[in-house]
């Protein structure tokens, strides 16, 4: 993990992402001032997941013909200079107009659609084998503290410096990122198709890569799960478990979203430390933190002691990043250089489409058969994904580090 261009890849991609949160605060604020409008704020996610989910199907066309630097670095550029325009638009209009505003926001999420996977496909290819684990597990914490501070960073400075000066510091941050983008080298070569595929065919080259590799399959069919099961951790609807379940004042659904990002950095900083331990005992630990993160749902669901929330959110944090981290270096074990982005490109758009939908359908659950049910419904959904696994564990490595020899010898084998 001492590669110049891993620090370029993290401190990049931290950029990035800080910018992301700074500037959805700043156009939130912005758009409230002008609008008055709850509405315009919920279509603001929404536009922002569909984006990403669009991009993330269209994905493989462009990772077919351009290097993953290239595609990595590009996104971030244009990100960058759609940035600028729709900065300077706020600045020079006195009230902003709400539909220019939600498009800027469609293209900057299909952009991130973009380079969202071809980051993580970019960082194996940077780092060693044996590290591996140890530089998933320290993306995550990077990502965990951003998500914890970020958010609450923003709001400040926005109440501080304004809205429009808090998408001008994004923009600042985004340049960063894309200067630090283009500083990477990857080593890897990278060829064009020598067969000529039709549009429909290359669109479905991450699908087919997933369905017909037996161990990608299985993982995705348990991410399909948790995208719906997840669900249930969204602010709006731990909003209505305080309210209703706990009846508690408004805090207590800050102090449970702060212990939930707890929980996951911790986890993140587990793995780092243990990275070796995860490593050969790849299996073991996937099964384990299955089976733990619906108990922890199904407890939290069960549960109406404010106290004993906080602490199943921040155990469902800690069990669930350890799980996701261990799932991320399957995938980043079994699949090829040249698969993983079109790997993660399909993830990306089965996990926006199947998150988005559940939001709706878990949010109406939650106001005809309570929020407790809808939480109880989520824990027997991932306990039916932890069995999958367990049925399914033969097919799963056992050891990372013996897998990593077993694929190196059989490629240098005469």
């Amino acid at each position: 993990m001492k590669s110049s261009s891993f620090r370029f890849l993290w401190i990049g991609q931290a950029s990035a992402n800080l910018g992301d949160v700074f500037y959805i605060v700043g156009l939130i604020s912005i758009m409230y001032t002008d609008s008055q409008s709850a509405f315009y704020l919920a279509l603001l996610p929404f536009i922002n997941t569909f984006g990403r989910f669009i991009s993330g199907y269209l994905s493989p066309l462009l990772f077919n013909k351009y290097p993953l630097k290239t595609l990595l670095s590009g996104s971030q550029s244009s990100k960058t200079v759609l940035l600028f325009v729709l900065a300077s638009l706020i600045t020079l209009q006195s009230k902003g107009s709400i539909m220019i505003i939600l498009m800027f926001i469609f293209l900057i999420a299909f952009l991130d659609g973009l380079a969202a996977p071809a980051s993580r496909a970019m960082l194996p290819r940077l780092v060693h084998k044996d590290e591996i684990v140890k530089a998933n597990s320290f993306f995550s914490v990077i990502s965990q503290i951003i998500q914890l501070g970020g958010w609450a960073l923003g709001g400040i400075l926005v109440a501080l410096i304004g809205g429009q000066a808090v998408i001008w510091l994004t923009f600042i941050l985004f340049v960063i990122s894309s200067c630090l983008m283009m500083l990477i080298q990857d080593s890897t070569e990278f060829h064009l198709p020598q067969e000529k595929n039709s549009i429909g065919t290359v669109l479905k080259e991450g699908w087919k890569i997933i369905w017909h590799t037996p161990v990608l399959r299985k993982i995705h069919v348990v991410i399909f799960i948790e995208s719906i099961a997840n669900v249930v951790w969204i602010a709006a609807i731990i909003y209505v478990f305080v309210s209703e379940v706990l009846q508690k004042s408004e805090a207590w659904w800050g102090y449970i979203n702060t212990t939930f990002f707890i929980g996951l950095l911790i986890g993140g900083l587990f793995c780092t430390k243990y990275s070796s331990f995860i490593e050969k005992n790849l299996r073991k630990i996937l099964m384990i933190t299955s089976f733990s993160v619906s108990a922890a749902t199904l407890l939290f669901g069960y549960n109406s002691i404010a106290w004993i929330a906080l602490v199943l959110s921040v155990l469902f944090g800690i069990v669930e990043q350890i799980k996701s981290i261990t799932m991320e270096t399957i995938i980043q074990n079994k699949a090829s250089s040249g698969n993983l982005p079109k790997i993660y490109g399909a993830q990306g758009a089965l996990t926006s489409l199947t998150f988005g939908v559940a939001s709706l359908l878990l949010g109406g659950m939650a106001d005809v058969i309570g929020v407790q049910y809808v939480f109880l419904f989520a824990g027997t959904l991932l306990a039916a994904a932890a069995v999958y696994i367990l049925a399914s564990k033969q097919i799963f490595p056992t050891n990372y580090y013996n897998d990593c020899k077993t694929e190196q010898k059989e490629k240098t084998a005469p």
